[in-house]
């Protein structure tokens, strides 16, 4: 591993950055505040900051700014009810009920609102007993909306003065999540593959990019600046991106058998030397993500033309000693696999050009796409959604019932003071943390609470048992901020480990030589939090993933077949539409990155939700398959080569037959006899089975010719690869069709015996 390319990765990012950000925000009003004597009477003020700025997602300037007003009317709005009802016990109830209802179902609107709701909710836990806001509830409410406003100001000084650095940021993570995901998939090149395990992360990793490219489209395509001005860094920022998209769908058309790959050339080195060289690309890769989180102008670590050279001629020293007619087709398969790579070099040269583009040149990156086509879908801000989802067959109304139930179960767990609950906030504040519409993560992150708060505690209580200097304990509270909100979208135990140590130091210099009972109140009131939201999300009217199966499974069967289609329409009317094609191609990986997503999620619900486990892992790894083969399909369409050799018309009726009997039977109809036909046609591909005849006779009657030139591929290479590729998506369309009529078989209830 490159340790010193990892800490490059995190501490450029986007979650560093912010975190930074944050941390200064929140500190620096508590410097000056303890400069004069007063924190603890202020205290409110760096908390609104924290709340504030804890809801503020990636995305673009408008969205943000409008999320972050929305989330300080919240929040005031939240804190002021909260005080003034908190001695009558029914209205807080009735507060409980009403507050957290709304704000969960809010989430309909996407995960900015989401984010306010499930921190709104947090602000109630905080003000439900009156603890901070003293007998002044007044003055304590202008302190916390003057320390809400604060953050909203270095908002917006910080993104006046920096607009493209999120938008930079976020496409350098494109790029490091493409070099992690081409890493993955030079092992397959590797002697002795677990093939298995290497599926499992291909598809996990593809899930990965996928959420992260729907992150990056709303920020890049929908800020004004970027999108319109015709600077040269909002239009380098725009191709870079679009660039990550093309280098995505090539590091996709890598897919082969790599299991005969390695049977047949288990004797030589020459895969091994390619998996040295695609981590050498990889490397590339990681060095333009990083530069584009840095803002700088990224330069080549290696000389790729040379390496690729030194591949080629590795390559050719092996195909002049052992090409025979028996193996002629191993070879060619190799040799597109060279091909392939080289254009994924050509493509990361391409990407080095673009950086290195003159600023007088700024209008040559033009895109020339509608980028509106490209834009996520969202939910509109309408109230006829929030009512459409008050049912019990909304996923989101049915969360917002089980964090109801959980927060009540919490609150009147801690009016039971003999239990000696200290404080009853910590309680509902984990619940709303660990409490998700998904039951798998619910699961997932009751564990990794419940361990980083142990884990945490117990440093925090060595630290502040052994060390009395207070310029160490801030400069721990400071570090221990910047990692916690680092760490909190991608390492969960490690964000709560360090937020741990953060609170036990905060509080440490609120309320010096408390650190004990801080100690056995942390603790208790995350075990109570966990048991309730663990009880409460499997009881509760639960949403299990199988439910979502079905609909997953549709959506990419049909995203695949357009996607398939618009590839095929290069070698049916010779026309290629690049646009339309790209907005199918992002369509096809959507669909099949959800649906393996809901399984992923699957997976950690209880075995007796995990209905028809193997059929839909079955699907999940054919759709995969389907689309990185039409991925590698597509390579060909967008050549100015034909290919008529090819009976491209039958292919196409005979692969849309069996992708269009899947979808037929995905709706649960019958399959007509005309799409049966259509699934037996034999494309007539003779004439390539005569050029391989005639090729392998030239061999067995010659010496075979000692090729040397990377460049050229020949004919016959280029018609058996196309051919090949067709017969496997035809292949797994077919297995993917059995696939589900052994879905169907097994749902349908079994006729009673007679």
């Amino acid at each position: 591993m490159n340790y010193s390319a990892e800490l490059k990765k995190f501490v450029t990012s986007q979650y560093v950055y912010s975190a930074i950000r944050i941390t200064l925000a929140t500190v620096l009003p508590c410097l000056v505040l303890a400069h004069f004597g007063i924190l603890k009477e202020y205290f409110l003020f760096p908390l609104g900051t924290s709340f504030v700025a804890l809801t503020d997602q990636p995305g673009p300037f408008i969205r943000r700014r409008n999320a972050l007003t929305f989330a300080i009317f919240c929040f005031v709005l939240v804190a002021l009810i909260a005080s003034l009802v908190m001695n009558i016990k029914v209205l807080v109830i009735l507060e409980i009920i009403v507050f957290a209802m709304f704000f969960s179902l809010i989430g309909v609107y996407g995960q900015r609102l989401a984010a306010v709701g499930s921190l709104s909710l947090v602000v109630l836990a905080i003000f439900i007993d009156g603890h901070l806001t003293g007998e002044n509830i007044f003055k304590s409410l202008l302190i916390f909306a003057s320390g809400c406003i604060w953050f909203l100001l270095i908002f917006l000084i910080v993104t006046t003065i920096q607009p493209y650095k999120l938008a930079s940021q976020m496409i350098g993570e494109n790029y490091l999540q493409l070099a992690e995901f081409l890493k993955i998939k030079a092992n397959y090149y590797q002697k002795n593959p677990d093939f298995d395990k290497l599926t499992i992360q291909v598809i996990a990793k593809q899930v990965g990019i996928k959420n992260l490219q729907e992150e990056t489209r709303e920020t890049v395509f929908k800020t004004r600046t970027i999108v319109n001005e015709s600077t040269t860094t909002s239009r380098l920022l725009m191709l870079m991106f679009l660039n990550s998209m093309d280098l995505h769908e090539k590091l996709m058309t890598s897919e082969s058998d790599y299991q005969k790959l390695q049977e047949s050339f288990k004797d030589s080195m020459i895969l091994v030397n390619i998996h040295d060289y695609l981590n050498l690309l990889a490397e590339e890769i990681t060095n333009i993500g990083i530069s584009l989180q840095l803002g700088t102008r990224a330069k080549p670590i290696f000389d790729l033309d040379v390496e690729l050279r030194k591949l080629n001629t590795q390559y050719f020293d092996v195909r002049n000693k052992k090409i025979t007619p028996e193996t002629l087709e191993n070879f060619m398969i190799l040799r597109q696999i060279l091909m392939r790579i080289s254009e994924i070099t050509k493509e990361i040269n391409e990407i080095y050009k673009v950086f290195s583009q003159n600023i007088k040149l700024a209008k040559s990156l033009s895109t020339g796409l509608d980028l509106r086509k490209f834009m996520p879908n969202e939910e509109k801000l309408n109230f006829r959604v929030l009512r459409n989802n008050i049912s019990l067959s909304s996923s989101q109304f049915r969360h917002a019932i089980r964090i109801t139930t959980a927060l009540l179960i919490g609150y009147l767990f801690s009016l039971f003071q003999f239990l000696g609950i200290g404080h009853t906030y910590w309680i509902l504040i984990t619940i709303t943390a660990i409490l998700k519409p998904a039951y798998s993560i619910t699961k997932q992150r009751n564990g990794l609470r419940l361990y980083g708060t142990i884990v945490g505690a117990t440093i925090a209580y060595i630290i502040l048992h052994f060390v009395q200097i207070n310029a160490i304990l801030f400069a721990t509270l400071l570090i221990s901020m910047i990692l916690c909100f680092s760490l909190l979208k991608g390492r969960y135990f490690w964000a709560v480990l360090f937020m741990t140590i953060y609170v036990f130091m905060s509080f440490n210099f609120l309320s010096p030589g408390k650190v004990d009972i801080i100690f056995k109140d942390r603790i208790v009131d995350t075990v109570i939090a966990g048991i309730i939201a663990f009880l409460v999300s499997y009881i509760v009217l639960p949403v299990w993933e199988h439910t979502q199966n079905l609909d997953l499974m549709k959506k990419s069967s049909e995203s695949n077949l357009i996607y398939f289609q618009s590839v095929m329409s290069k070698f049916l009317l010779e026309s290629f539409d690049l646009e339309d094609y790209k907005v199918k191609r992002k369509n096809a990986i959507i669909s099949l990155a959800n649906l393996s997503d809901n399984f992923q999620r699957m997976i950690s619900e209880p075995k007796n939700q995990q209905k028809k486990l193997e059929v839909v892992h079955q699907f999940v790894a054919t759709s995969h398959l389907i689309t990185a083969y039409t991925a590698s399909l597509s390579q060909y369409s967008k050549n100015e080569e034909k290919y008529p050799e090819i009976d491209a018309e039958s292919w196409s009726r005979k692969i849309e037959s069996e992708m269009q009997q899947t979808s037929v039977l995905l709706k649960g109809e019958k399959i007509n006899e005309v799409l049966k036909m259509e699934s037996r046609l034999e494309p007539e591909d003779s004439s390539i089975d005569d050029l391989m005849l005639k090729r392998r006779t030239e061999l067995e009657e010659n010496e075979p010719l000692n090729l040397n030139d990377p460049n050229k591929i020949s004919h016959l290479t280029e018609l058996k690869n196309i051919h090949d590729v067709l017969e496997l998506i035809y292949d797994v369309a077919k297995e993917q069709r059995k696939v589900i009529e052994k879905y169907r078989n097994e749902s349908e209830p079994t006729p009673p015996q007679s």
